[in-house]
This record gives C-alpha cells, sequence and structure tokens, in this order.
C-alpha cells in the first residue's frame, strides 16, 4: 500500500465569496419554487400559530385567573374557551408542520437526485488524466457524503432558517407590543448573543471542513485497501494496513472532537444566556408586577416569549452547522463541476463516414509526469490492413501507443495522424468507435451474455449469432442453460478470464471496428482456451488494421511487422524471422522466454506448451 494513501485532498479549497456559492446553490431550488414558496408559506403560518400560545396564556391570566371583576363562573367558561382556542393552534401548527416537511423532503430528494446526476454524468466525461491524481474514495466522497450533506441543508435548513428569522422579529416585536421597557432591558444581551453566534460560525466552518476532508482521506484508503486484500494478505501487511489506518481513524476522531468542543461551549453560552433574560424578567418585570405597573400575564407571557426566543437561536446554531457542513461540501462539489476536460476539443469536429485505417506516430513525445517522458521522439506508421506487433520490457512504453491512439491522451510534442488527419480534428466519440481495444481485464457489467457483447447496440438476431460463432463463444453458451440471456457479473455466473477475453472479441465484432488494438490478450489464460482466443483472434484481425501488444511472443510470430521498443523508442523492427537473424533485443528476449518456458516444464508448474508457429492468426 501507498504509504500516502495515493490520496491528495485539498485542505484549503480557493476562497469562495459566500454570495457567489449561494447563488450557485439556488439553481437547482429555483426549478421547484412553487414548493419552496408553499413551504415558506406555512413557515409563517407556523409562525403565527406558536407565537399565539404565549399571547393566549396572557389573556387567560389577565383576563380570567387573575380577574376578579368576573364571576367565578364566567372565569371558568373563559378558561376553557381559552384552552380550546390554544388547542386549536397547537393543532394548526402540527398540521402545518407535517405539510411543510413533506414538501421540503419532496423538493429535497429532486435537488439532489439532478445534483447527483449532473455530478456523475460530468465526471465520466472527465479525461483519464484526471482520475488518476484522484481516487475513488475522493469520488465517491463527493457522490455521497458531500450530496447528503446538501440535502440536509434543502430539506432543514433553508426554509426552517427563515422561518426562526421570522419568529425572531416576531417575537421583538409583540414583546416591545407589549412593554417596551422590559423589552429593552431584554436587547441588551442581543450584541452577546449574536457576537457568540459569529464566533461559533467562524470556528465551525473551518471544523466542518477538516472532518470532510479527513472523511474522504478514509474513504480513499478503505477503498484501496479493500480492493487489494489480497494482495495484503499475500504479503503479510495486515498490522502495517491496519496501523496506517489506524493514523487516519485518529486524525479523524480528534477533529471530531475539536468540533464537539465547540459545540460543548457554544450551547452552554446559549442556555447561560437564556437563564440570564429569565431572571432579568423575574427582578425587571417582577418588580414592575409589584409597583402595579405590569400584569402578571404580561410578566408569565414575556417568559414564555423569552424561552422561545432562544429556541430558534439553539435550532439556529445547531442549523447553522449543517449549513457549514454543507457549504464545505457545496465548494468541493462545484469546484469538481468546475474541472475542466484538459483534451481540447475543435469547434466542428469532423466524423467522415468512411476512411482508410493508416496510421502514424509523428515525433511524438509524451509523459505522465512532467520531464519524465515515457516516448520520445517516437515515430510509426502502420499501413491500412496491416497487423503489427509491439514487444518491449514494461515499462517501455507500449501500452502509452494505445493510450494515445485512443486518444485517453495528449502527445506533449509531436502529432498522430489518422488516415492523414491530426487525431485532435476528430470527434472523440466516433474515434473511439472506430477503434477496437482488447485488454488484459475485460470489464463486465452485471447482465447478459447479450448485453455484454451489444452494449446498447442493435443487431440482428442472425447477426449477433455470427458473432458468438466468429469469436468461439458458441461452445461455452451451448454449456448455458439459458445461452446469451445468462446473467454474468455480480449475482450471476462468473467467467473465466479466457471467457472474457472472448466475450471482449465478440464485442468488437459487433462494432466492426476498422482497427482492433489488442493488449495482453492472451496472457494468463489456459491451453484450451487460448486455441479458441488464437481463432477468434485469426477471425477478428482479418481486413483489419490491428495493433498487438503481448509478452507472450509465441502469438505475434505470424504478424506483419514487429516493433521492438526500449526507454520509448523503437530499437528493431521487422518480421519474425528477420529480427531472429539479427540477434539483437527480439532474439534476447526470444531466448529468456524459451528458457523459462522450458525450466517451467523441468519443474511440471504452471508450464504451457509453445504453439506451432504455422498456426498463429490462422496460419
Amino acid at each position: 500500500m501507498s504509504f500516502n494513501y495515493g490520496y491528495f485532498e485539498e485542505d484549503h479549497l480557493p476562497k469562495v465569496g459566500e454570495i457567489r456559492l449561494w447563488r450557485r446553490i439556488m439553481r437547482y431550488v429555483a426549478p421547484y419554487w412553487k414548493w419552496v414558496a408553499g413551504a415558506v408559506l406555512l413557515a409563517s403560518l407556523i409562525t403565527v400559530a406558536s407565537l399565539a400560545l404565549p399571547y393566549i396564556i396572557k389573556i387567560s391570566i389577565d383576563g380570567y385567573i387573575t380577574n376578579q371583576e368576573l364571576v367565578s363562573e364566567e372565569r371558568l367558561h373563559g378558561l376553557v374557551r381559552m384552552a380550546m382556542i390554544f388547542i386549536s393552534f397547537v393543532g394548526l401548527e402540527f398540521l402545518a408542520k407535517f405539510l411543510q416537511v413533506v414538501l421540503l423532503e419532496w423538493a429535497g430528494q429532486w435537488i439532489m437526485h439532478n445534483m447527483r446526476r449532473q455530478l456523475f454524468s460530468h465526471l465520466i466525461f472527465l479525461d483519464l488524466a484526471f482520475f488518476n491524481t484522484n481516487p475513488v474514495g475522493k469520488l465517491v466522497t463527493r457522490l455521497t457524503n458531500d450530496i447528503q450533506n446538501m440535502q440536509e441543508m434543502f430539506t432543514s435548513v433553508i426554509v426552517t432558517i427563515f422561518n426562526d428569522l421570522i419568529k425572531l422579529v416576531g417575537i421583538l416585536t409583540v414583546l416591545y407590543w407589549m412593554n417596551w421597557r422590559l423589552a429593552l432591558v431584554m436587547s441588551a444581551l442581543l450584541p452577546l448573543v449574536f457576537g457568540n453566534v459569529a464566533w461559533f460560525s467562524r470556528l465551525a466552518r473551518n471544523a466542518f471542513r477538516r472532518i470532510r476532508t479527513q472523511l474522504a482521506k478514509i474513504n480513499s484508503y478503505l477503498q484501496e485497501s479493500l480492493s487489494g486484500i489480497a494482495i495484503i494478505q499475500l504479503f503479510l501487511r495486515e498490522k502495517d494496513t491496519l496501523n496506517q489506518f489506524k493514523e487516519l481513524n485518529e486524525a479523524y476522531f480528534l477533529r471530531a472532537i475539536y468540533q464537539i468542543k465547540i459545540f460543548g461551549i457554544f450551547m452552554p453560552m446559549i442556555e447561560m444566556m437564556n437563564s440570564v433574560a429569565i431572571a432579568l424578567i423575574i427582578w425587571y418585570g417582577g418588580g414592575e408586577v409589584i409597583r402595579g405597573n405590569m400584569s402578571l400575564g404580561v410578566l408569565v407571557a414575556f417568559i414564555a416569549y423569552m424561552r422561545l426566543f432562544f429556541q430558534p437561536m439553539r435550532e439556529l446554531s445547531q442549523k447553522y452547522s449543517i449549513v457549514q457542513s454543507a457549504m464545505a461540501s457545496a465548494e468541493r462539489i462545484f469546484q469538481l463541476l468546475d474541472t475542466k476536460c484538459t483534451l481540447p476539443v475543435v469547434e466542428n469536429p469532423k466524423r467522415p463516414q468512411t476512411v482508410a485505417g493508416e496510421i502514424e506516430f509523428c515525433n511524438v513525445t509524451f509523459g505522465y509526469e512532467p520531464d519524465q517522458p515515457i516516448l520520445k521522439n517516437f515515430s510509426l506508421k502502420v499501413k491500412p490492413g496491416e497487423t503489427l506487433a509491439i514487444v518491449g520490457a514494461t515499462g517501455s512504453g507500449k501500452t502509452t501507443v494505445i493510450n494515445l491512439l485512443e486518444r485517453l491522451y495528449d502527445p506533449d510534442k509531436g502529432e498522430i495522424l489518422f488516415a492523414g488527419q491530426n487525431l485532435r480534428e476528430f470527434d472523440l466519440n466516433w474515434l473511439r468507435s472506430r477503434i477496437g481495444l482488447v485488454l488484459q481485464d475485460i470489464f463486465l457489467i452485471p447482465a447478459s451474455i447479450r448485453e455484454n457483447i451489444l452494449l446498447d447496440h442493435e443487431l440482428d438476431e442472425a447477426t449477433l449469432q455470427d458473432i458468438v460463432y466468429k469469436a468461439q463463444l458458441n461452445e461455452l453458451l451451448s454449456n448455458l442453460p439459458d445461452g446469451l440471456e445468462t446473467k454474468v457479473g455480480e449475482g450471476g455466473m462468473q467467467l473465466s478470464a479466457g471467457q472474457q477475453q472472448l466475450l471482449s472479441f465478440a464485442r468488437v465484432l459487433a462494432r466492426n471496428c476498422r482497427i482492433l488494438v489488442l493488449d495482453e490478450a492472451t496472457s494468463n489464460v489456459d491451453t484450451e482456451t487460448e486455441t479458441l482466443i488464437e481463432k477468434a483472434i485469426a477471425t477478428t484481425l482479418a481486413g483489419r488494421t490491428s495493433i498487438v501488444i503481448a509478452h507472450r511472443l509465441s502469438t505475434i510470430r505470424r504478424a506483419d511487422r514487429i516493433i521492438v521498443m526500449a526507454g520509448g523508442e523503437i530499437v528493431e523492427q521487422g518480421n519474425h524471422a528477420a529480427l531472429m537473424n539479427n540477434k539483437g533485443l527480439y532474439y534476447q528476449l526470444q531466448i529468456m522466454q524459451n528458457n523459462e518456458c522450458q525450466e517451467d516444464k523441468k519443474s511440471g508448474v504452471g508450464w504451457v506448451e509453445e504453439r506451432n508457429p504455422t498456426t498463429e492468426y490462422g496460419g
């Protein structure tokens, strides 16, 4: 496992203006403005209902409980009426809150659905170079945890913050209307309250950002560790892997504790201010009641309103933490959405109906890392219909040639021509649809064999059956009860490596690609399956411009031309016989491989009998 976990997370993102960030967030809300507006109206109704309750208590105390001018029966009837009105407002508040939650959840789910879909669709069209520096765990965090944080803000914060703000303004208005002197005394606490909130907001934003960063690191490390568990166990790296995870987990724990400490200070301070406010009401308001300047009902209502005042303050602090977490997530989501493809696209890309399969590399220099070129002034021309084989040691640049041909990357210097025109001039989807690629590792979707072959292409049944026959899949399908409809991948049948290779040849035939690329397509298969693969290769290569990369040199002897690469350059080229007569690097590779085969044969472990060269590629 890599010491730095293969992960590079931004501890400090570029500072984004709050207004600009909120403007982008609101773009996702705009399509559902009617639902949000309905929730806002319900918020106003909830506020009116909640503010009416303490005032009903005031009327009950002053109008009936302490009013000695009414007879007992009138007072009792009045209290019954006030109790019924009180219950009615409670029921109204309950109904309004229920409808508000339904509206917010519905809108929030749709907003997150659209945001997640947009983010994923943006990701899958980014260049391969982006994924080399952004591990899966980080991207999964963006699509799951960060999106979930945004959803929580949409469903439980945006409208309810509006609701709480209205409630605070309403409470202050009622307090000043009932007794402006006592309300003025209470207002002396407001600078302390808002100062506490401002302090908390500054610390909470940084705390949640650091938590998000560390959580993404944990996700990335877990993905890397679990996907490579076989290697970890094989090389007895369990303890080392566990220790590294402990370090990551410990860092996450410390950051979470820091955030809890902030809350641990902030929440008690809010409660303390609430207690101080009630004490001031009892001292000043109680004195006013004794002096006859204020009624008992007003005093009780003040205490109730003050409790209501600090309730949204507490909720605002909690919801503010949600907002801070969501804003930190929004920064990262929008930063990812702002990531652009590095491959330049011409304004009017070409999509010719027919082209010859001629390929040419002209003085191409390329490296995955700056100042570390893999290919150096690489020049190569492949004629239409020619079968070219590329051999060389690991790291010589064989697969890089294919990556450039597929335009997964652009060369740093030089150009690549397809049918005499620069690859950059072609539509990227058109270009890749003309190049059939068969890799050593085949990706299967959890669907039927038919769907894995067609991949959304449409072919008639007769053509599909012909492809199955040419790809040597007919024997496999005849042994399956459901034939082409057999499910493979997750939850279905698991194909062997050789069977997956045969299926990949069927994919290429289904697209009738003009150019075929085989990258280690015959490695790691048994002798019987290799025979089937060779027959499939012979069928697939027929009439196509083909590039074959192989470690097993016996599989390329019938190629029209063989190039030998070392250090990103071509050091030899010719057919098999000519290269063997030269007794250069190709000859040495052949001798080394033959010696390895003989050693394996003598030991009786994992050797594969070398095939007759005349049988290669249908010879």
